[in-house]
């Protein structure tokens, strides 16, 4: 069988998979907590990432900040956005020190465990896609096509040009992840407005289209992280049922092929830069397919 067959067979499965509750499955064998752990793991980190920003102006208490653009946290440890330093550049404006310095801590942090780790488990963005998805397989809206997945990194390039062009850093007036987090916190009808934008995007026109095939801040993290030790591998793939649920949940489901179905000798370790890491394969799959190991434990059952 062709890899082409096998990638339409696959997502033949992914689609027939819509129509019932992916991980109904897994928490009849393995448990609710099981089949939702890294799912809930996410939404706390995200949750406690966005507390610590809303503890400043609400509390008083300014453990961190700023924003996930560029933030100081306990006045000492600077993080900023690679992609708003590259704007920066691109607009030729002189970055400070501190900014190179917490650009530095980023990459060497998203290098190691992944770029995309950012989208699943840091992005508020990702709660508002994640809600669309969910809503798509419960009303099973079929509709809509998204764009190729190289088009955000089309929009990327397009950014740092229109940037050089206007002596600014353009992304970030238009930024839906600023956008969003400043929906959350501050509140405001255009950030609102972005926002539901963003999930009405994903939810009839485009499934998964803003994360997995627009979002230029999600294409400079999987460049950042594509060569990352932390992986996800079909480790146990003799294990498959072929019932369709890690396609079904997982945002870049075109990464997940190959690994599993090991054609031609392919190791089992999803190498993808495009996958976020997130886990949702590992706890919707009943027989426990898959797993976190590091990008050269290429063991397969």
């Amino acid at each position: 069988m062709s890899s082409s067959n096998v990638t339409s067979r696959s997502f033949g499965l992914h689609r027939a998979s819509a129509v019932k509750t992916p991980g109904r499955d897994a928490i009849r064998t393995k448990g609710w907590w099981r089949a939702h752990r890294f799912l809930i793991l996410r939404r706390l980190s995200q949750l406690g990432i966005l507390a610590l920003f809303l503890l400043g102006p609400l509390a008083a208490v300014w453990i961190v900040k700023g924003n996930l653009s560029s933030s100081v946290t306990l006045g000492v440890l600077p993080l900023t956005d690679p992609f708003v330093l590259a704007q920066t550049l691109a607009a030729r404006h002189a970055p400070e020190m501190a900014a190179i310095t917490g650009v530095a801590i980023v990459i060497a942090f998203y290098a190691l465990v992944g770029g995309r780790v950012f989208c699943s488990w840091v992005c508020p963005v990702n709660v508002v896609t994640d809600a669309a998805s969910w809503l798509r397989r419960r009303l099973r809206i079929t509709t809509g096509r998204a764009p190729r997945g190289t088009l955000r990194y089309w929009l990327l390039g397009a950014v740092l040009v229109a940037s050089a062009i206007a002596g600014q850093t353009v992304w970030e007036n238009v930024n839906p992840v600023s956008m969003t987090q400043r929906a959350l916190i501050f509140g405001g009808t255009v950030a609102w407005a972005a926002t539901a934008a963003v999930f009405l995007f994903d939810l009839l026109v485009a499934p998964r289209g803003w994360c997995g095939h627009l979002c230029p801040v999600g294409a400079a993290y999987a460049l950042i992280g594509s060569k990352s030790a932390l992986r996800v591998s079909a480790a146990h793939s003799s294990r498959c049922n072929d019932c369709a649920d890690c396609y079904a949940v997982c945002p870049e489901p075109q990464v997940i092929v190959i690994p599993l179905k090991g054609k031609d000798g392919a190791s089992p370790v999803i190498t993808d830069r495009e996958c976020t890491n997130c886990g949702r394969c590992i706890d919707v799959c009943g027989p426990d397919v898959f797993r976190f190991t590091h990008r050269l434990d290429t063991r397969r059952d």
